[in-house]
Order: C-alpha cells, then sequence, then structure tokens
C-alpha cells in the first residue's frame, strides 16, 4: 500500500503541474491511473483512521462503564474487519478489466415459462445484489416473455469493480422448484445462462468495419407510455465475424439505442481480446484452473429442500431466499479466492 500511495502523490504532483493539460491523451491516462490507485489506498486510510479512532476511544469506555458506547465500539470493529476482509479479496482483481463497469446479461435456457421466469428471479437477485454494494443498476435492454418473465435481461452494472466481482457470476444456473406454473405443482428445472461483460472506456480504440456489422431495428416491446411500441427505435447489432449480437430497446430514440449498442459490442470485441491474451498465457504457463462458458455454475433448489450450491468452488447455502434477496458476496469470494 505504500507504493500505492506514493504513485497517487507522484500523479497528482504531475496533474498540478502548468503543462499537464498540453497532451491531452497522456493526461487522460494520468488520471484515469490516479482513480484506479485512489480506489485502494482512500478505503486503506478510512479504514485505518477509523480503527484508530476506536483504538482511542474503547479504552477510556470501558474506564467510565459506558455500555451503549461499547457496543457501538465494537459494531464499528465488526464493520472495519468486514471491510478490511472485502479489500483482501479485492486484492485479487487486479485483471486488466476488473476495474471496469460492467454489463450483465440473462438468457433464458431450457424450460419455456419457466426459464423466462427464472431470468426475472435472477434479474432481481443482481439488481439487489448491486444495490448491497451501492452500485447504479441500469436495464439496458428486456425482452418479455410470451406467458411470464423475460426471454432475457441486460443490466447495467456501474460501480469500483463491478466486473471484477461480477465475472464470477459467468455461467449457466440451474433452478428446481415446484412450479407456480404446473397446476400438478410438480418439480421443474429450469436453466438461465448469465454473461458478464466489462464497459470500456473511450480511451480505448476497437475498430468495427461496417462491413462486418448487420444493423436491425424494431419495435420496442417494454411497457413505457407514448412513445414504446409505436416507433421501431429498438436496435440490435451482430457482429458477422464473431456472431456476437447486442441489443437495446430502453433509450427514447433509435439513435440513442444504436449508441448504447456500439457501446456494448465495442465491450464485448475488446472483452474477446484480452481473454484470448490471457487464455494463451495459461497455456503457456500450464494453467489448470479454466472455468469454460456454458458450464453449469451453480443449483438453486427450493424443494423438497433448500439450497444453493456453486458447482466450482463447492460453497452452499441452505438459506435460499437470503441468496435471491442479493447475498451473493460470499459465492462471489469462493470464487475469487480459488479462482481469482
Amino acid at each position: 500500500m505504500a507504493s500505492k500511495e506514493a504513485r497517487v502523490k507522484e500523479l497528482e504532483s504531475l496533474m498540478v503541474g502548468s503543462d499537464f493539460w498540453q497532451d491531452n491523451e497522456n493526461a487522460q491516462k494520468v488520471i484515469g491511473e490516479c482513480n484506479t490507485l485512489r480506489l485502494w489506498t482512500s478505503p486503506y486510510n478510512d479504514l485505518k483512521r477509523r480503527f484508530n479512532d476506536v483504538k482511542e476511544l474503547l479504552p477510556e469506555a470501558f474506564e467510565a462503564s459506558d455500555e451503549g458506547l461499547i457496543v457501538d465500539l465494537q459494531q464499528e470493529l465488526d464493520k472495519i474487519e468486514k471491510e478490511l476482509s472485502d479489500m483482501e479479496v479485492r486484492k485479487m482483481l487486479s485483471g486488466e478489466l476488473d476495474n471496469k463497469n460492467c454489463y450483465l446479461n440473462i438468457n433464458a435456457g431450457a424450460g419455456g415459462t419457466e426459464a423466462c421466469d427464472w431470468v426475472q428471479m435472477l434479474c432481481r437477485m443482481y439488481q439487489r445484489w448491486a444495490a448491497k454494494r451501492h452500485w447504479d443498476c441500469e436495464i439496458v435492454d428486456a425482452v418479455e416473455g410470451d406467458v411470464a418473465g423475460s426471454k432475457s435481461v441486460t443490466l447495467k452494472l456501474t460501480g469500483d469493480f463491478a466486473y471484477g466481482y461480477a465475472k464470477a457470476e459467468k455461467g449457466v444456473h440451474r433452478l428446481v422448484r415446484i412450479s407456480p406454473f404446473d397446476s400438478n405443482a410438480k418439480r421443474h428445472t429450469s436453466f438461465a445462462s448469465v454473461d458478464a461483460t466489462p464497459e470500456i472506456t473511450d480511451d480505448i480504440h476497437i475498430d468495427i468495419k461496417p462491413d462486418e456489422l448487420r444493423i436491425d431495428t424494431y419495435r420496442s416491446s417494454g411497457a413505457g407510455g407514448q412513445h414504446v411500441n409505436k416507433t421501431d427505435s429498438a436496435v440490435r447489432l451482430t457482429h458477422l465475424s464473431t456472431g456476437i449480437v447486442v441489443s437495446c430497446q430502453t433509450q427514447r430514440s433509435q439513435v440513442q439505442n444504436k449508441e448504447a449498442c456500439f457501446k456494448m459490442l465495442r465491450s464485448k470485441l475488446y472483452e474477446k481480446q484480452v481473454t484470448e491474451r490471457e487464455n494463451a498465457l495459461k497455456a503457456l504457463s500450464g494453467e489448470k484452473k479454466e472455468i469454460a462458458w456454458g458450464s453449469q455454475i451453480r443449483n438453486y433448489v427450493f424443494q423438497p429442500y433448500t439450497l444453493v450450491k456453486d458447482t466450482r468452488t463447492k460453497y452452499e447455502v441452505g438459506n435460499i431466499q437470503s441468496v435471491m434477496d442479493g447475498e451473493l458476496d460470499d459465492f462471489v469470494y469462493a470464487y475469487l479466492k480459488e479462482f481469482g
């Protein structure tokens, strides 16, 4: 941490220089590096200050037999310990893309209406997880199911290291429950796939050739006032050479939806480049713990018992409702500790 703080001071001294903005491209790189380092130094210094405050006040509270203050200080220590544990986990997020915002795409798999309802349940779970982490969460695109739920939903998570944490959710999520859509009350198994893509910033250039794109426009399908369902404002982009497809229908105009689509496509193409580089390095170094996209990563069982179990780390929780209410951090931490 001392080296990071020294580097922050060095960058801050550059930023106050009179000629700092003469080279705008370099200035943006310096600011970006400084902001990334501050994501480490600022929380660390805050924890250090709060711990020293507790350390100073606790003996006085015991001496004065102030039970209320003692309880408050002990609760503050518990909070400090949890935040310190979070920082220890964050040390594993050293990848090139880990500190980026994130697009989270949820798609229905086998299971028909059940799978569409499962997508909606996962969407709610991730929205609550984002709220617990104090991230902003926006629905970028959603395609409604024929009967209930959604065929697909794309969320944008905006917050510190959003992609670094959300990448732990990539894979197929399996649901087992008694279906509310089955009059015979039989157990059903449904699947949904989750993909996480980092949002890339404007300083990263990705070349997209017009002849590699197919652009489709269609009518927005969601609820939302006079504008929706009356114009072909929704946009779908297909990158022909890679087969990557992105869509957006939540903005007010076709131009805005197209701009959002290009941003998502650039992000997916850049992630593909980085992933290919990382996989090549892993192959050279004999990396063993590779997790392929498409594998079943987690089971959510509602009946005949309640259990959420990650098939990669073997971490499990019996309180399924807490997980569906966004208590995902322990699953994510277990993944990062094993596969980082």
